[in-house]
């Protein structure tokens, strides 16, 4: 793509003839274009299969003494099978304009007549490849729009002693480039931190790119992450960004990394190692510019002790690990993170409700809060609805229930369907030390299906 060093793009040159490359290589290198060439169909695929160009000016004939431009219309069709956004110029003899609508028809943008005029030829490449690069933004803004929340980051709220050690190493490593793996129990904000990070980083005015990989199915992760091609399967109607290159230049941010298939961990770490990845589908090497911000509740060192996670994978992704807290070790933020959320949901729900009664702030102080900081916004969003006075009750929480749910005396008679559901997802956990690959096996569900419902019930 265009950049400082580079301000015209990267130009591919084809045509067989020595003499018309020397003139071409004369007008454009003083224009500031990067320009490569040619001599071939078969050379310019394969120039165009390895390296990325932002245009292609192309002959219509090539073999010696053929005038029919049949090869330059085959390979019309072809590059614009490849590359649905790449500006296609092609150069033809002046008496043969109706070829050169011919391979217009095939997919080419614009033409030229030889001889050219110097003028025309600037005009058209700028034209085109300008209009190239505004398409390429808006695919990119569209996915980007599909992608992200609508609302914005939330506040990082760290008042704690528990939290002190966190906010220094982030202050200190957050400005850096460095890959980042952070660790801590469910709900205790991880994605958090990753947005925190983000915006203290130079990369602040990109984007934050999130990807939870437990909830990818293995036959779609590479498309995800990766990107592909049109036809590269079935479903592949279009061509699709992934993950890596929306968030060029910016930050991705990893979620449940330890789930990553062994298979897919190789795939993951050539990027991370290399800066380059291929679209399913296609052979063509793309480089990104990726900050990597991941999170687990794993303990990847024994993973990777067991065989069932990448060692070399582990060193790439935590050049420094960022551990929280539990939310019952961090007490002292219980009181700020609740009115934080208790602001947020009676403005969405247009409610009056402005603070809490002392025996409900006892209460929330003395709760375990298995599913820590996540379950804490889930009973403050509960608490909004249900409450009917402009301070919450203790009643309005619903944590005097889930507390006995916990118990090992309670008669499942006296529990709803959802309780008795999310009670059996909290035993499998911690049967599994919350891991949800073997946890979702042990239910019969999907990791889809059961991260679903550990969002519903604040876990």
């Amino acid at each position: 793509m265009a950049n400082a060093a580079n301000p015209k793009g990267r130009l591919l040159v084809a045509d067989d003839q020595h003499h018309i490359l020397e003139a071409l290589r004369l007008l454009l290198k003083p224009q500031g274009y990067l320009v490569e060439y040619a001599s071939s169909p078969a050379e310019i695929l394969d120039r165009l299969a390895s390296a990325e160009f932002d245009g292609l000016l192309a002959d219509l004939n090539y073999t010696r003494d053929t005038t029919s431009g049949r090869e330059g219309l085959d390979l019309v069709a072809a590059v614009r099978l490849r590359e649905a956004y790449l500006p296609i110029i092609v150069m033809t003899a002046w008496a043969n304009v109706d070829l050169a609508v011919q391979a217009m028809q095939r997919g080419a943008n614009d033409f030229v007549q030889k001889p050219w005029e110097n003028e025309r030829l600037l005009t058209i490449l700028r034209t085109q490849m300008e209009l190239s690069q505004a398409r390429r933004r808006t695919q990119r803004l569209e996915t980007e729009n599909q992608l992200l929340r609508a609302e914005g980051a939330p506040d990082f709220i760290a008042e704690a002693p528990a939290m002190q050690p966190v906010v220094d190493l982030m202050t200190r490593i957050g400005p850096s480039d460095a890959n980042i793996l952070i660790t801590g129990e469910h709900g205790t904000g991880k994605e958090v931190v990753a947005q925190t990070l983000h915006r203290l980083s130079h990369r602040a005015e990109r984007s934050l790119i999130a990807v939870n990989t437990g909830a990818l199915p293995e036959g779609t992760f590479e498309s995800e992450l990766f990107g592909h091609v049109k036809g590269a399967y079935t479903d592949a109607r279009a061509d699709r960004i992934g993950r890596f290159e929306l968030a060029s230049g910016g930050t991705l941010f990893l979620d449940e990394i330890a789930n990553i298939p062994l298979r897919q961990q190789a795939k993951l770490l050539r990027v991370l190692e290399t800066g380059e990845l291929e679209r399913v589908g296609s052979s063509q090497t793309r480089n990104v510019d990726v900050r990597v911000l991941s999170a687990t509740n794993a303990d990847l060192r024994a993973d990777a002790a067991q065989g069932s996670f990448r060692e070399d994978l582990l060193f790439r992704l935590n050049t420094v690990e960022i551990h929280l807290p539990t939310l019952r070790d961090r007490r002292e933020d219980i009181p700020l993170l609740a009115a934080h959320f208790l602001a947020r949901y009676a403005s969405r729900y247009r409610k009056q409700v402005s603070g809490f009664e002392p025996a409900t702030l006892a209460l929330m102080l003395a709760h375990p809060w298995p599913g820590n900081v996540r379950e804490l916004d889930h009973t403050m969003e509960r608490a909004v609805l249900m409450t009917r006075t402009p301070s919450v009750q203790p009643a309005d929480l619903g944590l005097v229930s889930r507390a006995a749910d916990l118990g090992s005396g309670i008669s499942l008679d006296e529990l709803s369907l959802e309780a008795v559901e999310a009670l059996l997802i909290r035993k499998a956990l911690a049967r599994s030390s919350g891991n949800v690959s073997h946890t979702a096996e042990a239910l019969g569900l999907s990791r889809g299906a059961l991260y679903r419902r550990m969002e519903k019930y604040g876990l």
